[in-house]
């Protein structure tokens, strides 16, 4: 007869034998696991240094092309600006090598540089909108009308423009040398514009910015520097709006303008100002303005060429 301690036993052993095979099973199948994972660690670690490598023959490249492009920028561009005046403008996350560059250039081209405006950080700052609004008005030459847009940016743009270009039509000042020095003193004591030595109007303006706008109020700072490039364009003979790495995306200054349809029709815009090639580009464009054609060129996505005369 098969007692109660047997069954006791029995039952026991059975899940000690179970217990026993489940240690064993998974001990097996973490092993397999852990071998394959280890695999895959391997060959991803492989894969992260052949991209490394990738990426360094990459920019090997792209310096390459940006020493090439810096040695037959001068010869690329020279005369398409001979006996044109050109004022520079620059934000405030604007790099002095691209300005500087790109200034070089500008001369190579055959144009005089007039000297440079500096838009501080203030200038495109949200906060302080309503007191560049209100001092634009109170510091408006006699016999220039402001624009009817009541944005901050379209606003400092047509003050400005009056003070810094010369009229398309008559080749003169729009404003009294007393007028520019009185304007552009009130807007240096308020800290929104730093206006360099000799600064005086040219026919063409270059606005150079950094990359995209970051921060909370990124979005308007952005459009205040689009609007005001906007507006500097329909002031002179023309203007470009040019900027570096993000410039274009949305909350870049030439995103905002690449959004809007009718400002790319009059105001020409360069995303890769920040490379030798890039600023060729922009002298390129502004001789562009000055044959009344405009465009949106560079390497992003929203761009339609990379230069003018290669549009698809």
């Amino acid at each position: 007869m098969i007692s109660l301690r047997y069954h006791i036993v029995s039952i026991t052993a059975a899940f000690l034998a179970l217990a026993v095979g489940v240690v064993l099973g998974s001990t097996a199948i973490s092993s397999r696991l852990l071998s394959g994972l280890s695999d895959d660690n391997g060959a991803l670690g492989r894969q992260v240094v052949e991209l490394r490598n990738d990426r360094n023959a990459l920019d090997s490249k792209l310096a390459e092309a940006d020493r090439f492009a810096t040695s037959i920028g001068p010869l690329s561009v020279k005369g398409q600006l001979a006996d044109r005046t050109v004022v520079l403008v620059t934000t405030s996350d604007a790099r002095p090598g691209d300005r500087d560059s790109l200034a070089e250039l500008l001369r190579a081209a055959g144009a005089t540089v007039t000297g440079e405006l500096q838009l501080t950080d203030s200038f495109a700052d949200p906060r302080k909108a309503d007191q560049l609004r209100d001092l634009v008005a109170r510091l408006q030459p006699a016999g220039t009308q402001l624009p009817t847009a009541s944005d901050p940016g379209t606003r400092a743009g047509g003050l400005l423009g009056s003070l810094l270009l010369l009229n398309k039509d008559s080749g003169q000042p729009q404003a009294s040398a007393d007028e520019t020095a009185s304007a552009l003193g009130g807007l240096t004591g308020a800290g929104f514009v730093k206006p360099g030595q000799g600064l005086r109007p040219a026919q063409l303006a270059v606005v150079l910015t950094g990359g995209a706008v970051a921060g909370d109020s990124a979005g308007d700072r952005a459009a205040t520097v689009a609007r005001f490039a906007i507006q500097l364009d329909r002031s002179g003979a023309g203007a470009v709006l040019a900027g570096g790495a993000g410039s274009a995306d949305g909350t870049g200054g030439i995103g905002v303008v690449r959004a809007d349809t009718a400002a790319t029709s009059v105001l020409s815009t360069v995303d890769n100002a920040d490379s030798a090639a890039g600023r060729v580009v922009t002298v390129l464009a502004l001789r562009g303005q000055l044959d009344g054609k405009s465009g949106r060129y560079g390497v992003a996505g929203n761009a339609e060429a990379p230069s003018p005369g290669q549009a698809s």
